[in-house]
């Protein structure tokens, strides 16, 4: 299999809705975000681990999580569990040259390996950072998207509250992925039942 295959099957189940997620599938290769031992299996729609009990999701998951938040070009983005980086670079694909994203990532030595693979398409308005005390990036806000992808218990509203007016943040809550819209103070969610990711770590 490549990467081109795994795009084609994502696009023929409907995972893939829209031009531009699908066109990102297929110009970032998913083989360049799995530790070494792992690229045999690259182009499984299955989730790998990446080490430190982390790993990267799903491919029709990722596929599910990037079409609902439907991104725009020129989109400031947060990337909150940034892991091996493999979404934060289709992120950069979706915003375009006029948009910024922030990958966010915990676990130091994934922050680390999420750069490193990030590098290997060297996007000049995307990077990797290691995650603060404060869920998310209260001090760079507001953001038109958040994604995140790991679990949480409930909607976070600190983090919620980091989107920009009109924004969006599509969360994966318990086994539901859940999105989230703002309309001025307002907040509304519909969830999508029956995933599974790993916690969210707080």
């Amino acid at each position: 299999m490549t990467n081109e295959t795994l795009a084609s099957e994502l696009r023929m189940t409907g995972a893939l809705r829209t031009p531009a997620v699908e066109a990102a599938f297929r110009a970032i290769d998913r083989a360049d975000f799995v530790p070494k031992e792992e690229k045999p299996a690259a182009y499984l729609d299955t989730a790998l681990p990446i080490g430190y009990g982390q790993t990267i999701s799903q491919p029709t998951v990722v596929a599910f999580c990037l079409e609902e938040l439907a991104v725009e070009p020129g989109n400031r983005v947060l990337d909150v569990g940034s892991g091996s980086g493999y979404t934060t670079a289709l992120l950069a694909e979706l915003v375009g040259k006029g948009g910024e994203v922030t990958g966010l990532e915990r676990v130091p030595e994934l922050v680390a390996f999420g750069q490193q693979n990030l590098a290997k398409y060297a996007p000049a308005n995307a990077r990797i950072e290691q995650a603060g005390a404060a869920l998310g990036k209260p001090s760079a806000a507001p953001f038109d998207r958040i994604l995140v992808s790991a679990a949480a218990r409930e909607v976070p509203r600190a983090l919620a509250a980091e989107l920009a007016d009109g924004g969006r943040m599509v969360i994966p809550v318990g086994n539901a992925i859940c999105v989230v819209d703002r309309a001025g103070d307002d907040f509304t969610t519909r969830c999508h039942e029956g995933y599974a990711f790993v916690p969210l770590v707080t």
